[in-house]
């Protein structure tokens, strides 16, 4: 028998390429930025010896649903079931979760009668301030360590990935929730169609669903392709994400713009028939925007890699002219959205001699792919590098208020998105 060709192989996987909301063929690349490893797989010393995977991180749009996504090249347990983030260590995250919390229980009137569901609950990050006002939770968190400390922090925790027969059972245990949240937990799911089902079933007749995730609409507008790894399946616009859900059979009524992750958007949904939450003004006028802007041409979307390269450029230009003065540089943050940006750009060790994290759980760990040490915030203070590569940049005034101190050694701080920033 004859190997296949590698233009039989090729053809092969077009067919499979087919769009996780309408079926349409993906042939339409919007990003292409080569071989990556899986953002979070975090390696120890011992396993630098080790060969390590890389998957293709090509991103299409559809020309059908215009719904930006990345083909599934590894299942959601190998990516999930255990996790190095856990979202307590971002004040800001924290901040934003305690504001959402009573923002949710003055809008809905939800009291120690309501039950608040969160998919993919981390480490009980948003559950815990429900709970301090009394209201009833549950997590539902597919990575047992993380979920482990939820438990350990008083949020119960169901160790599951959510869909359709997670929702089905927790039904059948008198689980319905009159909130049920995902906060950025739409772009890791490759099921869709169960995903959404799931929200359906096991929302109440007259409950809310919240979702956050990042604005593809941002994402082009100021190049942030670090958005973009395995976990992040697929990337929305509200154009998108409407039509998602009503196919479902779930109302969009409210959507609100937020700063976090580079820009995002939360959206709110309801059964069609609860009349009792109408329409918002602000639905409307975000379609329209959205329209103005392109993300209904084609072209709008495929024109975004050249994006992409001219944003590499840049901070290699940086780097590149740092290192010839003699200049040092540390990364801060080892953040998945940092591990795409090193990676594409192929920034390692000869550019950045470490990274450091506030997390103890990627403390001596080494970064994927380009194997640079994750080191606590403390080593800086010892090395006094020159400059500090702001991995995380979104949460940049979060950062250098917290490491305002490095400034008195002469220490300044480097955005990379939307284009290379120093900052004194």
């Amino acid at each position: 028998m004859s190997m296949p060709t590698l233009a039989h192989a090729d053809a092969e996987q077009a067919v499979l390429r087919r769009c996780r909301s309408c079926g349409e063929r993906l042939s339409h690349v919007f990003a292409d930025l080569g071989n990556s490893p899986l953002a979070n797989a975090y390696l120890t010393e011992a396993q630098l010896e080790q060969p390590e995977a890389f998957y293709p991180l090509r991103v299409y749009v559809c020309q059908g649903c215009f719904l930006v996504q990345l083909p599934q090249v590894v299942t959601p347990a190998e990516m999930f079931s255990d996790y190095a983030y856990f979202s307590s260590y971002s004040e800001s995250w924290l901040r934003h979760a305690r504001a959402y919390a009573e923002q949710m229980i003055e809008r809905f009137g939800l009291d120690s009668r309501s039950k608040v569901v969160e998919i993919a609950s981390n480490d009980g990050y948003l559950l815990q301030y429900f709970k301090e006002r009394g209201v009833p939770v549950l997590g539902v968190e597919p990575a047992a360590n993380v979920a482990a400390a939820a438990r350990e922090a008083g949020i119960p925790t169901l160790v599951e990935f959510f869909g359709l027969d997670t929702a089905d059972e927790l039904r059948a245990s008198d689980e319905e929730a009159d909130l049920l949240v995902g906060n950025n937990v739409l772009a890791h799911v490759p099921d869709l169609a169960g995903f959404v089902a799931g929200l359906k079933l096991l929302l109440k007749p007259g409950g809310v669903v919240t979702l956050e995730f990042p604005h593809v609409l941002q994402l082009i507008e100021n190049g942030e392709f670090d958005t973009i790894y395995h976990e992040h399946v697929s990337y929305f616009s509200l154009i998108a994400v409407e039509r998602l859900f009503a196919q479902a059979g779930l109302g969009l009524f409210d959507v609100e713009e937020l700063p976090t992750h580079g820009g995002s958007l939360r959206v709110y949904l309801r059964h069609p028939g609860d009349t009792s939450k109408p329409t918002s003004h602000r639905v409307e006028p975000l379609l329209e925007r959205e329209r103005k802007a392109g993300l209904e041409r084609l072209e709008t979307y495929t024109k975004f890699d050249e994006r992409v390269r001219l944003v590499k450029r840049d901070l290699l230009d940086f780097l590149i002219g740092a290192k010839r003065e003699g200049r040092s540089i540390v990364g801060y943050g080892a953040a998945a959205k940092g591990n795409t940006l090193l990676n594409y750009c192929g920034v390692r060790g000869d550019f950045v001699d470490y990274v450091v994290d506030r997390s103890p759980h990627k403390q001596g760990l080494f970064q994927p792919g380009t194997h640079l040490p994750i080191l606590a915030p403390e080593e800086v203070e010892s090395t006094k590098p020159d400059y500090l590569l702001l991995l995380p940049w979104n949460l940049k005034d979060e950062i250098m208020e917290q490491m305002s101190h490095v400034r008195a050694f002469g220490c300044r701080f480097v955005v990379p998105i939307p284009h290379t920033t120093v900052y004194g």
